[in-house]
């Protein structure tokens, strides 16, 4: 009969690990407003310490560096809302119109559809109603609340980092701490690049879209580029979300404007993909398409809008980890363990038998000596 023991150290597991995953699911979006604001001091680390190398303290270090992004945020904000209301109203009034010369355009390619019966029967007020705005006011003022605990948490990592190194350095081995170290380096040297090489493509994609679309004469250029900047930011629906705006926008004047800016947008996007990505990151990522696919539908799944942001630079950091367990898979696990060579074989030779002794042999028998044949 099996007898199931069951000792009081394994009950306090079972029950700990419970508790600690009910913590966990709990505390899920206090732990991912401290990821993304960690993500956030790798990527301003080295800025804030050329700051406290160029002679400038460091707490006055990280207040510029913060003020320099909420200035850059701030102007964002105040040139593409205003842009956005306005569009909004003149796509409002002018969309039949539109529409029918988008109807006309498309007929002469063979492709038939009824855009300017839809455009009017659109119900403008049942897209912005008494509930949806009590919706919509109630998530604007939760992202504040997120994006001000986020700020304030980036600046504290940042002012206080050789604090928080010693605090998270107790709990490691001495004998691991220079492993920890090197991974802690090589997860910030990939992280850090991923937010600069972003940085650069984002500038890039909103110089192109301001010059586009003051050679066409679009309305609102710069606030369609600085759209198209933070939009690039977003792996695979970025580009649509920089698209769509300025082509709206330029439908207003005249189809074929709106047909150069989609023609245009989507050749940088090649571009971008194709020569400038590769060249900016480098071998920062290395990560597949595939991978790359994965993690922003894995990221999007779990967290929306967040995961898709958060995808690419997690990505990253795993394939870090990854590769330097692989790459120092030979290091003794424990402390004081030798690593087994790889010639070396896992037990013991069996011990050949001994052979008899010398004085223990038999003689061999020499064989008679040959008979003399008698003359016949």
């Amino acid at each position: 009969m099996l007898k199931l023991e069951v000792s009081y150290r394994g009950i306090f597991a079972i029950v700990a690990s419970v508790l600690a995953i009910w913590a966990f699911i709990e505390l899920w979006p206090v732990l991912l407003l401290v990821l993304i604001s960690a993500i956030l001091a790798i990527g301003l680390l080295p800025y804030v310490d050329a700051l406290v190398r160029a002679g400038v303290p460091r707490g006055p270090a990280v207040l510029l560096v913060m003020v320099a992004i909420l200035v850059v945020f701030i102007g964002a904000f105040s040139l593409i809302v205003p842009a956005m209301i306005d569009e909004f109203a003149d796509v409002q009034a002018n969309l039949p119109e539109s529409a029918r010369e988008l109807e006309e355009l498309l007929a002469m390619v063979g492709i038939n559809v009824e855009l300017q019966e839809r455009a009017r029967n659109i119900d403008w007020g049942g897209l912005v109603s008494g509930r949806a705005a009590v919706t919509y006011g109630q998530q604007v003022l939760s992202t504040t609340i997120s994006l001000i605990t986020i700020v304030a948490m980036t600046a504290y990592l940042l002012a206080d980092k050789d604090r928080v190194a010693r605090f998270f350095g107790q709990f490691i081995p001495d004998d691991r701490k220079g492993e920890a170290e090197r991974l802690f380096l090589s997860v910030s040297r990939v992280v850090g690049g991923y937010l600069r090489g972003q940085l650069i493509t984002s500038v890039c994609i909103g110089i192109f879209t301001f010059v586009l679309l003051s050679i066409l004469g679009v309305p609102n250029p710069l606030a369609f580029a600085v759209l198209a900047a933070f939009a690039d930011v977003v792996p695979l629906i970025g580009s649509f979300v920089a698209t769509v705006p300025p082509t709206a926008a330029a439908l207003q004047q005249s189809s074929t404007q709106a047909l150069a800016v989609i023609v245009a947008m989507i050749a940088y996007q090649q571009f971008e993909d194709r020569f400038l990505v590769p060249r900016v990151y480098g071998r920062t990522l290395n990560l597949p398409p595939i991978i790359v696919l994965i993690a922003v539908l894995a990221g999007a799944e779990l967290l929306g809008i967040t995961g898709v942001l958060l995808a690419l630079p997690l990505a990253a950091a795993a394939r870090v980890a990854i590769d330097y367990t692989i790459e120092n898979r030979h290091l003794p696990l424990m402390a004081g363990e030798e690593p087994l060579a790889p010639d070396q074989p896992d037990s013991e030779p069996r011990p050949e038998p001994e052979s008899r002794p010398a004085s223990r042999r038999r003689p061999r028998r020499s064989a008679p000596p040959p008979r003399n044949s008698k003359a016949s």
